[in-house]
Order: structure tokens, then C-alpha cells, then sequence
């Protein structure tokens, strides 16, 4: 990202992508599986190799081979470990790269040395109780704070260790800072000085689940909430303010879900996935703040002003609507 004339442009740095191939097939990603089934270099990692020489992972269009080789040598149906357990053709962390010109819908300016200029930018964590799909925050020193440096991921396959705990990922960029947490975040906050109109974020949350453990989201509707985000930049409709931001309402998700996806939105779907959860975020906010307060020595104070005015606001629709609030009680701007 540079500060051009006043704007935020960005360049793309990057020459192909990669990501989990389990259950990427015809049905779930179209894309994906057109670019891995055309004639070109694609590198797999953990897959099943056939007899013929074919990649196999979880997921994928066909039937399950009978024996190839995998992570574990030598595979055939039945295969167990030493404790007993019966091992997948491929593993569930297997990967495929390949490069972004393989992907029909890569864009016209992939490579544009000028870049593009930035009207929003998402910050994306992994939690199945709080956060809901999508949301706008308030401005970008609130987006900052409240949503980029307040990241919170569930470890999933991808990761070490078990599955489903909550781990603290400002920015989702822990990993690869190489300079203080605080520092950081107040680069991100004073990076907007001499920028005539910031970039709007937005954080998303593809992975809330029920009481039951179901997804509550399908894997395409991210394409609705992208499509929201751009509708968001260029004012095109309203939307539900919320103590943490701004979120869709119903009629517009409604619409889309019809006009991309040839889908019926239920009213109860919306309910379930952008209801208010206070007692969820409240806890999030304590989590938030203690973690800032003990480990992040540098952490700048207007990061727990901002914390502290946005649990008071969860606070404050508790004790007026319940420990769960429909978006229809809130008001729309």
C-alpha cells in the first residue's frame, strides 16, 4: 500500500496463491477446480497419488481410489495407524499452489505497476459464537482497533495443535510482525494522515456455527457479503448500526442472495446469523483488553478507550434488549 495524491493505492506483489484442497470439487469451487483440472504446473502437497499417477484429495469429484501413496507411504482402503485409526487417502491440511493467471476471473490490473486505488479493506478472523459474517465499522481508527488489532481465530487444520481453540491474531499478522504489537497498530492508525477519504473496514466472520455445531453460512455466500462491502464503498444502500459497526439489512441481503446466488434468504437465516450476540462481544472485549493490558506493554491508550466505549455500548443494548438483540430493533442510517 502507498499514499498517492492524497489516496491509498495498492499493487498486487503476488505471483500465485494457495490454499486447503480439501473439498474443493466442481460443486463448492468451481473456479478453483477448473484451474486445478487445466493443463499447466499446479503443485499438490498431501494428496494421494494413484496408480495412475492422479491426484486424489477429500472432497474431490469421483469416487475414493482403492490404494495409492500418500503422507503415510504406501495407502490402500482400510490402511490404520499404530493407534488404530483409519487413515484418509490424503490428509485434511493438503494444499494446492498454482499461479493467479490460471484463474478466469483474474483481474485486468494484476499486474499494473500504477496499482489500483483502495475504497475498503477487510480484516478477517475465524470464530463460531460472536462475530457476525459482515461489518462495517464506524471509521477507520475504529476499524483499527476494534477490529483489526481485536482479531480472534479458532485453530483449525491448517494449524498445529488442536482444533477449535481461540487464539489472538491482531491483524491476522502475528505471525510475521518483526516490530512491537503497540507500534504496529499505531502505524496502521497514523498511516491515513494526508489521505482524503480512508478506505472503509470491514471485518468478516465466514465461520459462526449453531448450538448444534452447523455452519450457519454457506461456502458461496462470501460472494454476498464482497458484493455488500462494494455496494457499502459507493453508498449505494443504508445500513443497521450496531455497537461495533454497521451491518447489512435484511431486504438488500434478500436481493442479492436472489440476484448472485439464485437463492431464497430467509428472514429467520438473517436473525440467526446477524443477531446482536452482547454477552459473546462483552466477553471478547474483557478477553481483548486483559490480553493488551498484560502482554502488549506498548499498546497505545486510545486502543483501550476505544475497547472500553464499544463494551459500554454492548453493555448498555444488554440491559435494553436481552443477551440477544435482532437487527430489527436497531436503527438504520
Amino acid at each position: 500500500l502507498r499514499k498517492i495524491d492524497g489516496q491509498i493505492h495498492a499493487v498486487n506483489v503476488e505471483r500465485g496463491m494457495f490454499g486447503i484442497i480439501k473439498d474443493v470439487n466442481s460443486k463448492t469451487d468451481p473456479l478453483i477446480w477448473q484451474a486445478l483440472n487445466t493443463p499447466g504446473e499446479v503443485i499438490f502437497s498431501n494428496i494421494l497419488v494413484t496408480e495412475n499417477k492422479a491426484p486424489y484429495w477429500l472432497g474431490k469429484d469421483g469416487s475414493v481410489p482403492d490404494k495409492g501413496i500418500n503422507y503415510s507411504g504406501a495407502w490402500f482402503k482400510g490402511k490404520k495407524d499404530k493407534e488404530g485409526n483409519e487413515i484418509p487417502p490424503s490428509h485434511k491440511n493438503a494444499r494446492y499452489t498454482l499461479r493467479l493467471e490460471k484463474l478466469d476471473n483474474c483481474d485486468a490490473n494484476l499486474n499494473n505497476p500504477e496499482g489500483v486505488v483502495v475504497s475498503g479493506m477487510i480484516y478477517g478472523g475465524r470464530d463460531s459464537d460472536t462475530s457476525v459474517p459482515v461489518e462495517e465499522a464506524f471509521n477507520w481508527k475504529h476499524g483499527i482497533l476494534t477490529k483489526a488489532a481485536t482479531l480472534e481465530s479458532e485453530t483449525t487444520a491448517a494449524t498445529l495443535g488442536k482444533e477449535g481453540v481461540r487464539k489472538f491474531n491482531p491483524m491476522s499478522n502475528l505471525d510475521f510482525l518483526s516490530i512491537p504489537i503497540g507500534r504496529y497498530i499505531k502505524n496502521n492508525l497514523d498511516f491515513v494522515k494526508g489521505v482524503d477519504n480512508p478506505p472503509s473496514i470491514f471485518s468478516v466472520n465466514y465461520f459462526l456455527k449453531d448450538k448444534s455445531g452447523n455452519y450457519l453460512n454457506g461456502i458461496h455466500d462470501k460472494h454476498i457479503w464482497l458484493k455488500w462491502m462494494e455496494l457499502r464503498v459507493h453508498k449505494q444502500v443504508e445500513a443497521i448500526k450496531t455497537p461495533s459497526g454497521f451491518i447489512p439489512r435484511y431486504e438488500d441481503l434478500k436481493r442479492l442472495f436472489k440476484d448472485i446466488l439464485d437463492k431464497d434468504y430467509s428472514k429467520e437465516a438473517y436473525n440467526q446469523q446477524f443477531k446482536i450476540r452482547c454477552n459473546e462481544n462483552i466477553e471478547k472485549m474483557d478477553r481483548i483488553i486483559s490480553i493488551y493490558k498484560t502482554q502488549v506493554p506498548d499498546a497505545p491508550d486510545v486502543l483501550f478507550e476505544e475497547l472500553d466505549k464499544q463494551k459500554e455500548r454492548f453493555i448498555k443494548l444488554r440491559e435494553k434488549h436481552g443477551d440477544y438483540v435482532s437487527p430489527d430493533v436497531l436503527k438504520e442510517v
